[in-house]
């Protein structure tokens, strides 16, 4: 160990920021693409990509939705984002 820099601290503190800094936010987009999964290729809703619209001028029907196992999951996810959030502020709070 140098007497300049703390490599076990150093270590620890770059481990946490890589899981804030990318994690949650990489956890909470997984959450937004499990309520929202794309439209499989050469269907009705592949159409509403490209800037077309339904025949009402409405956004293209056709469209699918997340299943129970999705919201499931995705909800599962924001929990974790938001149950880290608390902790994160729990933590700065407690300690001043």
């Amino acid at each position: 160990m140098n007497s300049w820099i703390n490599l076990d601290a150093l270590w620890k503190i770059v481990v946490v920021g890589l899981l804030t800094g990318a994690g949650l936010p990489a956890l909470f987009a997984l959450g937004l693409r499990l309520l929202n999964p794309p439209a499989p290729s050469g269907s009705a809703g592949s159409s509403a990509r490209s800037g077309s619209s339904g025949p009402t001028g409405g956004p293209a029907v056709g469209r699918p939705t997340a299943g129970p196992a999705g919201y499931a999951l995705a909800v599962l996810s924001f929990a974790v984002v938001l149950a880290s959030i608390g902790w994160g502020i729990s933590v700065i709070v407690g300690h001043s």
